[in-house]
């Protein structure tokens, strides 16, 4: 995010996409934050939403009158599902000089685990408390990355939908114990053969809380490895083993009509 200070009192804002296309623009007049001028209203109002929270958070925040030029770029489409809402709030936390969590939590009502990634250098463990927030950087090389793929499946879904069919059907603490503990086990995986099988009994574990099938059952029943949901439950984006590497696995997803793979060491740095 760039961001340019001139003379008037207004924000303009362009969002371009990966490929350096704009594919959102809004004007925003720092009177009263009225969105003035915007390719996408509801995006405009999430943006204005944000902007005030960041203003309660820190009343110095846009105090001064000026004109505020903001170019946002992502780095990745954004059918991908990685992330792109909670980078921004934590790029705005970072200009507005407000704690990330905070400003989250003003305008939404997730668990904040995505606002942590955004500003982490590496694999973490993330915990949510009552009133506090856990989180630990951890050490996450499996020697079996080269078997492991990413595959968008070019249907975004709403984490916001998401989250709030979740908050209808609270987990008890026992899934709680039992989704804390797979978590903890992961980091002692040491073959592909104990990863998915990792996979298999994570996938069961939410999808008999949520209700919904698996997406390999769903997708892929026929496919040789094991596939894991990432992002809001079912959609977004997977991940998937092989153990016969990235010739097959391009050919069996290419053929469902998925035509990106990506493997593990070009997104995990």
């Amino acid at each position: 995010m760039k961001v340019q200070e001139l003379n008037g009192s207004e924000i303009i804002w362009t969002s371009y996409g990966s490929d350096g296309k704009k594919w959102f623009s809004a004007e925003i007049d720092l009177m009263g934050f009225d969105v003035t001028e915007s390719t996408h209203p509801e995006t405009g109002k999430f943006l204005r939403k944000l902007l005030k929270a960041c203003c309660q958070n820190n009343s110095e925040f846009l105090s001064h009158w000026k004109k505020y030029k903001v170019d946002h770029y992502l780095e990745f489409p954004n059918s991908w599902g990685l992330g792109s809402s909670s980078t921004l709030i934590y790029n705005m936390a970072s200009w507005a000089d407000v704690n990330p969590y905070h400003l989250y939590f003003d305008v939404e009502q997730g668990s904040g685990y995505d606002v942590a990634c955004a500003g982490a250098e590496g694999p973490i463990l993330y915990t949510l408390g009552d009133g506090s927030i856990d989180l630990e950087e951890i050490d996450f090389k499996p020697s079996f990355k080269d078997k492991l793929f990413f595959i968008p499946l070019n249907q975004k879904t709403s984490s916001k939908e998401a989250v709030e069919k979740a908050k209808q059907q609270k987990p008890d603490k026992k899934i709680i114990q039992e989704a804390t503990d797979l978590t903890h086990k992961l980091l002692d995986i040491q073959s592909l053969t104990q990863f998915e099988n990792w996979i298999a009994q994570h996938e069961q574990l939410i999808s008999n809380f949520t209700g919904l099938k698996q997406i390999k059952q769903q997708l892929f029943h026929d496919f040789p490895g094991e596939i894991k949901s990432l992002g809001a439950w079912g959609g977004d984006m997977v991940l998937a083993t092989a153990n016969s590497g990235k010739e097959a696995l391009e050919t069996y997803f290419k053929g469902k009509g998925y035509e990106k793979v990506i493997p593990y060491a070009e997104l995990i740095l």
